[in-house]
Parts: structure tokens; sequence; C-alpha cells
């Protein structure tokens, strides 16, 4: 057995190579799913054959023993369900339907833990062609992830901060390559970790994201507290409404450690089911999202009878979700310890009517705490710059800061992005909550409402930078001095002609 360890950098490059096997034959948007669930059935079967190689040394000769302790993984692997298993006939026909039966098979095997997440995957589906193409790539890809980088057992891979690095990074891959599809389940990483900055959670918190997508939002304000507090306990709750991202968020939060979650399947707006046994929603210190922008028919027709009483500050626009989303996630926070962090588009800080009656009252409310536009261009799918609103159940003053960081990001061929610099920058301007020369303006209650209530950003910072006043008689005196030396120039020109013979 190989005692060498395995980098980041390597399993990374491994596990994006095993996506050329669809490449030119099956959209991203497709095949990710088949590529991550591929990675996680390989690394829960590296896992139980790691362990149960280490319980046969061990205890080679009492087989009972070694079966009763297997019981107690956290993942059951049922016999013939496993990676090697499948590999072993990957020549065979019929590698979608016996990739589907396994997976089937460990779903029941794991009961509660494991139950739909990979019900809307199906390796037999006809969407990866005929019997015989579908046949050779899936041998592809099982003949990839066999490969020796790819070998995640624990004694190899130490950590599995690796595993779910990996994992992460196919996730931000797919999502750079394949378009807005593939960019609605994933918030770019630097945005998700300024995000879990502002928020700050603690140990003890409960922190939700009731549109979580692939999870990285939740498992970015993990890593902060155990950053901070190694072992503190915490609990990570998200809603998810499309199943196979759902799926996503579960294996994410799997591979990466993070056991202590409940993560349901559903509309958030339309069916929250994070609910208590009393039928009311579930109070979190920490709320987090990234929704949908400016969502069309995202539940309108029910809202005006929520049984939650989300909307009592009014009904957002019919065609526009985004004060549906800031209305849950505001009536999802703890009375004392809430804090949340959304992303918006920049039109929820001005847009009037219904929209404006909203923001009006979360101002009033003294909810609103801080304000920031953020670059261009962050976000996967759109172009358009967004903002970042921070709101609190207790807030120190009763003033809102708003932060202009729209102007300073690392430039890239499709998309931007903020480094730490820019990010530490924005974190310690939140932080000392000061007006900052065109950067940030502590504005009270007062200045919001003579502005009506709108809070474009450039209403309260503003970054105009004077022109150089231009000397008008020192460019003309300039102007003329280069006609004079033009002027000479041609003159010896001339004579250099003449003297060669090409003179008139």
């Amino acid at each position: 057995m190989s005692a060498e360890r395995v980098s980041q950098d390597q399993i990374n490059k491994a596990a994006w190579a095993a996506c050329d096997t669809f490449r030119g034959v099956i959209d991203p948007s497709i095949y990710k799913d088949y590529v991550l669930t591929m990675l996680f059935l390989k690394y829960i079967s590296d896992v139980w054959k790691d362990h149960y190689e280490s319980y046969k040394r061990e205890h080679g000769d009492h087989p009972e023993l070694i079966a009763a302790m297997m019981k107690d993984e956290q993942f059951v692997l049922p016999e013939g369900a496993s990676f090697d298993a499948l590999h072993a006939q990957r020549h065979k026909a019929g590698n979608g339907e016996r990739i589907d039966r396994a997976l089937h098979a460990i779903e029941e095997a794991n009961g509660a833990k494991l139950r739909d997440v990979f019900q809307d995957i199906s390796f037999n589906a006809n969407k990866l062609g005929d019997e015989e193409q579908k046949n050779d790539i899936l041998r592809h890809l099982m003949e990839d992830f066999a490969k020796p980088t790819l070998d995640m057992r624990p004694s190899r891979v130490g950590t599995l901060d690796i595993i779910g690095g990996a994992y992460e990074f196919l996730i931000s891959r797919f999502a750079a390559t394949a378009g807005k599809k593939a960019g609605e389940f994933y918030t770019p990483a630097e945005v998700s970790m300024l995000m879990a900055r502002l928020v700050e959670p603690q140990e003890g918190d409960d922190i939700c994201d009731p549109t979580c997508g692939s999870g990285s939002l939740l498992l970015k304000c993990a890593r902060q507290i155990k950053s901070n507090n190694g072992k503190a306990p915490y609990a990570l709750f998200g809603q998810e409404a499309i199943g196979s991202t759902w799926a996503l968020a579960k294996m994410n939060m799997f591979l990466h450690g993070e056991s202590n979650h409940q993560i349901e399947w559903g509309d958030t707006i339309s069916n929250p089911k994070l609910r208590t046994r009393e039928d009311t929603l579930r109070l979190f210190d920490v709320v987090v999202a990234n929704p949908p922008f400016s969502l069309d028919k995202w539940g309108y027709d029910k809202a005006a009878n929520d049984p939650f009483g989300r909307f009592d500050r009014g009904l957002p626009p019919k065609t526009k979700g985004d004060y549906a989303f800031i209305s849950h996630m505001v009536e999802t926070l703890k009375p004392k310890s809430g804090r949340m962090a959304v992303v918006v588009p920049h039109g929820v800080l001005f847009r009037g009517s219904s929209e404006g009656k909203i923001r009006q009252r979360l101002v009033e409310e003294n909810l609103l705490d801080t304000v920031i536009g953020l670059p261009e261009k962050l976000f996967f799918g759109t172009g358009i710059p967004a903002a970042v609103l921070v709101l609190r159940k207790k807030k120190a003053d009763d003033k809102v800061l708003f932060i202009d960081a729209s102007r300073e990001y690392i430039e890239g061929t499709n998309q931007n992005r903020l480094g730490d610099e820019q990010i530490d920058k924005i974190f310690a301007t939140f932080d000392d909550r000061k007006s900052a020369d065109k950067y940030a303006y502590l504005a009270d209650l007062d200045e919001i409402r003579e502005n009506d209530f709108n809070l474009n950003i450039p209403r309260y910072v503003d970054t105009f930078e004077e022109e150089v006043e231009v000397d008008l008689m020192a460019v003309r005196r300039e102007r003329e001095a280069l006609k004079a030396q033009m002027a000479d120039l041609e003159a010896r020109m001339d004579g250099y002609l003449k003297e060669l013979g090409y003179g008139s």
C-alpha cells in the first residue's frame, strides 16, 4: 500500500481531467452531476476499503468482529455496490444500469442520511447516448477515477479537506465554464468568504442558507468558525429548490465532514421546510444567501395569505422576487443574535412602488446595517454588478454604512474576482463603521429619509475625482514648439534627400 501523500492540486487536476470523457459529447451543466456523483462514490468506497483493510490487519482471524465494526462506518457500503466492484465489470454491457443499482442500494442502506440523494441522477439515461456510447463513456469515466492519483483512502490523502476541496474545485470550474445554467448553483469562493466574515459566525450558532445551491456559503461560514475555534459546535441548515443541486449540497456537506446539517429539498418561498415542531419558521443566529436575481414567478399569488407572516411589510412585485427572499430571511432571524448577509442586484436599492415601501420599513425598523457595492462580472452567468446587504436584529446604532467596493478588484478575461487585499479592506471598513473618503459613508436616518429611502450607493459615497486643471496657454506653447521641431526635421530630411540625388 503506497504511503505517498497527494496534494490538493494533484487531485484537483486528476478530477478535472476525468471530465474529458464527456467534453464535446454532453453539455457541462448535465455531466457535472455524473462527475460529482462518481467522485462521491469513489470516496466512500475508498474510505470503506481503507477501514476494512485496517481492521483486517488488526483482527484478521475474526471476520464477524470486522463485519460488526464496519456497520459503524459513516456510510454503509452494500456488497457489490463499491466503486471497485463496478470498475471490475466495466468492460461488460450495462454499466449505466449497474451504477444506478449500486447507488440505489447505497441510498437504501444508509437510510435518512442519503435518502433521495441519487434519485435525480441516472447513469442509465438516454442523454448519455445510445447503449454502446453510454457504456464506453461510463467505462472511461470509471477508468479515470481508478487512476492512482484519485486514490482517496484516508491513509493516503490525510484530512477530508482535500476531498472537499476537490469537490468545491469541480463545482467552481463547472460554474465558470458552463454559463448561466451551471452558475446558478455556485457563489464565487471569495464572495462567500466575504459574506462569512461579515456575519461573523460564532461557536454554537445555527446557520442557514435558504437558497443554498451546492452549499458553498454554508461551508465558508463553518470554516470561519473552525479557523477561530477549532472544534466549536455549530449547526448548518439549508433549503434548495432544484433536486439535483440539493443532492450536490448533501454530498458536499459529507465530503467536508459536516455531519451536523439539515439540508431540505423544496421551494423556500412557497414551502419553507425548516420549521419547528409547532410549525413555525425555525429561527437562526446567522442567515446568508445568494438568491436568484429578480426571480419571476416566485409565488406572488399565495404570498398575500402567507401563514408565516413573512410579507407583512408589503408584497414584492409579481415578477421580481428579490424582496421575497429578503423578507423570508429577516423573519427567520433570532430576536437578539440574528444577523444576515444577502446578495442582491442593484435595483433592490432604488426601485420604487412596493419594493420602496418594504425598503423603507426595513430602514425605519433599524434592521439594515450595511450596503456594500461589489464589482461587475464577479458572478457566474451574469456580468452585472451586485450588492451585499447586511441586516441585524440588534444594532449598536441607528445608522446605515454604505461601502463602494465596486472599483477595486482583480480583472479577469471573463470573470473578475476579489483578492485578499480587497476583501480585507471591505471587512476593515465594515468593522470600523466610519466614513472613508471616496469609499464609505455612514448615513443617519434623516439623510436616508431625505433621499426617499433610496439606497443607491452613489447618493451617499462620493467617488467623483476632480480633473486636473489644464493650462491652455502652456498647451499652446508646447504645440508651437512641437511644430517648430517638426519644421526643422522636415528641412533636414529634404537636405539629406538632395544629397542622395532625390531632390527636385
